[in-house]
């Protein structure tokens, strides 16, 4: 069996700086990588991506918006949603028939194996009745995805005006 020894080759006796150096610069850029990715995940196979919150006029509700993919082998029936930044957060979907825009709520959402289903703008998306304070452009707020298998996803929405 071998075993390896550290030994500074630097005539200075830096070798334990640089290596340090090293690793601290490797952490600091996986960090980086970790917390630009757009995707959080659990173990049941789910994983949401691209997650926002949009508020125009905060006495009005705001949307909520996000893909939801399910990796698992299992079928999986979103069915409800809360987060602290709302009174309370219903699962709608907006239909275009014959030139009128209708919005409705629906009381689940399948996500089969293998696939993803997006909240979108003209499409399903949470509505968030009643939002709170601290609701506001620029911040972010946690959502809970309830499933009709009895499990949770949590994911952090940020919040976009108007504009953004």
């Amino acid at each position: 069996m071998r075993t390896w020894k550290s030994v500074s080759r630097r005539p200075d006796g830096q070798g334990a700086r640089v290596r340090l150096l090293a690793t601290i610069t490797i952490a600091a850029g996986v960090a980086a990588l970790a917390a630009v990715s757009p995707v959080s995940a659990d173990e049941s196979g789910l994983a949401l991506s691209g997650s926002y919150m949009r508020l125009i006029i905060p006495s009005r509700p705001a949307a909520g918006y996000f893909t939801l993919e399910n990796t698992s082998d299992a079928d999986r029936v979103l069915v409800g949603a809360a987060s602290p930044g709302c009174g309370s957060v219903m699962l709608h979907k907006s239909e275009s028939k014959n030139g009128v825009e209708t919005m409705m709520p629906v009381k689940s959402v399948a996500v089969p194996a293998h696939q993803s289903i997006s909240f979108a703008p003209g499409g399903y998306h949470l509505m968030c009745m009643a939002p709170t304070a601290s609701l506001k452009p620029g911040g972010s707020v946690p959502v809970t995805l309830k499933f009709e298998e009895g499990g949770t996803l949590i994911g952090d929405f940020p919040v976009h005006g108007v504009g953004s």
